[in-house]
């Protein structure tokens, strides 16, 4: 029977995996996208979770969800919806069940579809497929036992079974899409390669799960294939923009030929870069988990007197805290590299949820005329190049620099190729000469405004900054009106020196209906929706911002190009506003949206095809 059944070829697929918080999902969905890129399938992930340490067990409010968008093609966005939902317990369904397609197939536990757990989903019958007027294919399988019955011989207890039923999930899935389970192994191993036996019991089930489909067949008539088309010879690996973020800021000290130092205080969705960069000790990177975000970005700032590259790491709650010490590097004239990785606000407000609502606050959020860079990454695998270009401004004008990145793309992956370090642009800081020994002081300045960097123990360059305005020419404390007013306008003309690369438009970038503008994390939606609208017949272009403070040389001269534009931000018109201020006689329309969720391109494209319309 086996044999009879269909493999058929696809573009793309959707998978949500969604559970109980503690069901493993995120993991479960790892794997499966870890698989995909590794064979060369183009990824995007979307990791959707509860801010609830533990909610109670099977609630609606504790359901973890896991999206991944797999194609043959460029992928740009996790899907708005998925072409299988797996839902391990009765609240999965009840919650994750609209990010399902009409043609979805749909696994669920029936082990946890008890009358409790559907008491605790508020189903009013013991029929929760037909009560939700579901009518696409189901494969309903008593996972839990099938999972007790596979590790019955191992003498594990049946807490630490049940912990494997996400695995069983996985294997189905694998079935399904045809996927080498080798691979999904090796992943498996090398998670718990200090768990053996935790690592085999779970590989156990997920091969389990892979027969079941294999040798059952469920209520599938096909499984799939999806062939990689585009990929590009070279090593890849599955990344997460967090730890995109923190391999590029290794990438910029080795460049740079300086310690990497690290002071940050853990916040949700940050903390991972301080996870990951504190297991690098052994290439000089130094991490201190300071005891609240003001010290994190002092001590950065310390470390940066010293002579590192140094970072600090945190999310918009955070930046509000370190906006003290960061007026004191912009003062100092120090480099140092801020990370904010974006979350819903204002105060706690949705901590694990994205938003582009720091943007007015990485812009002006300082007291006194405290001009600073800011970098937009676009996607999880652009993260390593911003912060990479980010480090590279620091260090080279010799000021802070804010990196923005948010909760989707720090938390969602991609399949990355990884980079040839030779082939990345020299890192200079500008350094005092040898010769300067005897006339040089602390705000002398290069040809680009920029004044030198003396390191502390260089012999002949002893001097003091700190947080009181200093003379042009002497670096002593002054308070002439004049030469505050000249400082204010040098460190205002070094920043707007910065060469940042010019704009580029995508699609009818000659003759356009309309003209999309939007900034970091939302790029892989905009381009996904312009892509459908094109493909429509209709005339669009997508000009995204990467680079903000400034902006590229040629911004006004874009912008202004086209009969109409339209600024699509998850605020509510911060980056549209930024842009009025900056050039003359430019009103854009606004597509604006602060759900903590990224948006869906059916939404985009209705919106932007009104106002084509219009």
């Amino acid at each position: 029977m086996a044999n009879d059944m269909m493999v058929k070829e696809l573009e793309q697929v959707v998978v949500r995996f969604s559970g109980d918080s503690g069901d493993g999902m995120q993991l479960a969905g790892n794997i499966f996208s870890t698989v995909s890129a590794t064979v060369g399938n183009d990824i995007s992930t979307f990791p959707d979770y509860p801010a609830d340490i533990r909610a109670p067990q099977g609630s609606l409010t504790g359901v973890s969800g896991f999206q991944v968008h797999i194609g043959a093609d460029k992928v740009y966005t996790p899907g708005d919806k998925c072409d299988v939902l797996v839902a391990m317990n009765a609240a999965a369904l009840k919650t994750q069940y609209k990010f399902a397609k009409p043609t979805a197939c749909i696994i669920i536990d029936t082990d946890a579809f008890q009358k409790n757990d559907l008491a605790k989903a508020d189903f009013k019958t013991d029929n929760p497929i037909e009560e939700m007027g579901i009518k696409q294919d189901v494969i309903a399988a008593p996972i839990s036992q099938m999972v007790k019955d596979c590790l019955a011989d191992t003498g594990m207890d049946n807490k630490s079974m049940m912990k494997c039923r996400n695995m069983f999930a996985v294997g189905l899935v694998c079935w399904l899409f045809n996927r080498d389970m080798k691979l999904a192994e090796n992943f498996i191993r090398e998670k718990f390669a200090k768990k053996p036996e935790i690592a085999e019991a779970n590989i156990k089930v997920i091969n389990a799960g892979y027969d079941y489909g294999h040798n059952t067949h469920s209520s599938v008539a096909n499984t799939y294939r999806i062939e990689s088309k585009t990929v590009v010879p070279g090593r890849y690996m599955d990344i997460t923009g967090n730890k995109a973020t923190a391999y590029g800021f290794m990438a910029a000290a080795e460049k740079a030929g300086l310690r990497l130092y690290l002071g940050s205080y853990p916040i949700t969705p940050a903390t991972d870069v301080l996870h990951e960069l504190s297991k690098h000790k052994s290439m000089g990177v130094v991490t201190v988990q300071c005891e609240d975000e003001i010290a994190g970005c002092a001590s950065a700032v310390g470390a940066s007197f010293a002579g590192a590259l140094a970072v600090t790491s945190t999310s918009g709650p955070g930046i509000c805290l370190k906006s003290e010490a960061m007026n004191l590097a912009v003062i100092m004239e120090l480099p140092l590299v801020v990370l904010d990785v974006q979350r819903g606000g204002p105060a706690t407000g949705l901590p694990t949820k994205s938003e582009q609502t720091d943007l007015l606050q990485a812009l002006f959020g300082r007291n006194g005329e405290s001009p600073m860079p800011v970098i937009a990454a676009t996607s999880p695998t652009d993260c390593f190049e911003a912060a990479y270009s980010a480090s590279k401004i620091a260090l080279e004008h010799m000021t802070p620099v804010i990196l923005l990145t948010d909760a989707f793309v720090a938390n969602g992956s991609a399949a990355w190729k990884l980079p040839k370090l030779a082939e990345y642009p020299a890192i200079n800081p500008p350094y005092v000469k040898d010769d300067m020994k005897g006339s040089w002081t602390p705000y002398q300045r290069n040809e680009n405004g920029v004044r030198y960097w003396a390191v502390p123990g260089k012999e002949g360059f002893q001097h003091i900054l700190g947080g009181l305005e200093k003379d042009n020419k002497t670096g002593a404390i002054s308070t002439d009106p004049e030469n505050h007013d000249l400082m204010t306008r040098l460190r205002q003309e070094k920043i707007n020196k910065i060469q940042v690369p010019d704009l580029e438009v995508l699609g009818d970038k000659d003759d356009a209906d309309l003209l999309i503008i939007g900034f970091g994390g939302t790029y892989g939606h905009l381009h996904a929706a312009m892509d459908e609208m094109r493909a429509a017949g209709q005339k669009v272009a997508l000009a995204h911002f990467k680079f903000i403070n400034p902006l590229p040389k040629n911004t006004a001269e874009v912008l202004k190009k086209y009969k109409k534009a339209v600024v699509a931000e998850q605020n509510m018109g911060q980056f549209a506003g930024f842009l009025r201020m900056k050039i003359d006689g430019f009103v854009p329309a606004q597509f604006n949206q602060v759900k903590g969720q990224p948006f869906l391109v059916s939404e985009l494209v209705d919106a932007f095809t009104k106002l084509i319309n219009e």
